[in-house]
């Protein structure tokens, strides 16, 4: 019993050292980070949108993602 104790208290000792913050990126590392993230949106009206005029969402989420990178890394180094 004591065995497997130890042995959880090692493997959760372990995952928290592995899930630690990476530390802060650079722009250049944000905008690699959007350039990746349109990479992977398929964008299949070719930028008219829907019969709506809705644009795809996935290029709303990258735009997010990269604001929200740019502006962490901005109040990490102030």
């Amino acid at each position: 019993m004591t065995r497997h104790l130890l042995f959880a208290i090692a493997i959760i000792g372990t995952g928290v050292l592995l899930n630690a913050p990476v530390g802060m990126a650079t722009p250049l590392q944000c905008e690699d980070r959007n350039v990746n993230c349109l990479g992977n949106c398929a964008d299949r009206t070719g930028g008219a949108g829907d019969l709506g005029g809705r644009q795809n969402k996935c290029l709303l989420y990258c735009s997010r993602q990269v604001s929200r990178c740019l502006i962490r890394d901005a109040m990490i180094r102030h």
